[in-house]
């Protein structure tokens, strides 16, 4: 794993604000050289520790007029099961987000949908038609806004 510093984090969290920040800038508002911002940069993604970039898109122009946060739980578990199940999420192009969590569901599914009649089929089938499902419900969602910032640096450790 690789350890961050100051400097790392202060990039990080530019990034995460602005991934299209050009490196004369970052560098600029860290107080590093230009190529000590690149490099450091390189180092972040060649480490993993950057895993992509992402445009942050306005639903109503690709026409989702409605989210959904939909709980599922699974009939049975086995690691086959599990892996398959998501591997069928992520096909879905209504599948915004998926998270594989602890508790009484199993997965927590973000979907974007133009309506609530499209919401419904597509819960139907994509759900309920599948066998190791074995419940399902489904919440709307208002409002949805991504945070862009960082917990604070360093993390302590929880021991």
């Amino acid at each position: 794993m690789t350890t961050l510093d100051r400097i790392d984090y202060a990039l990080l969290r530019l990034l995460r604000k602005n991934a299209r920040l050009p490196n004369k800038d970052l560098a600029g508002k860290v107080g590093i050289a230009q190529s000590t911002a690149l490099e450091r940069v390189r180092k972040l993604r060649e480490d993993k520790v950057l895993l992509g970039y992402h445009a942050e898109i306005a639903p109503q122009a690709i026409g989702i007029g409605l989210q959904a946060m939909v709980s599922v739980r699974l009939a049975k578990h086995s690691r086959a099961l599990v892996d398959g199940f998501h591997a069928h999420l992520l096909a879905l192009p209504e599948v915004l987000a998926c998270y594989h969590v602890a508790g009484a569901d199993d997965f927590l599914v973000h979907v974007g949908v133009r309506n609530s009649d499209h919401l419904r089929n597509f819960t139907l089938t994509a759900f309920t038609e599948r066998e190791e499902v074995a419940h399902i419900e489904t919440r709307l969602i208002f409002e949805f806004q991504r945070n862009s910032e960082l917990p604070p640096w360093p993390i302590a450790d929880a021991d």
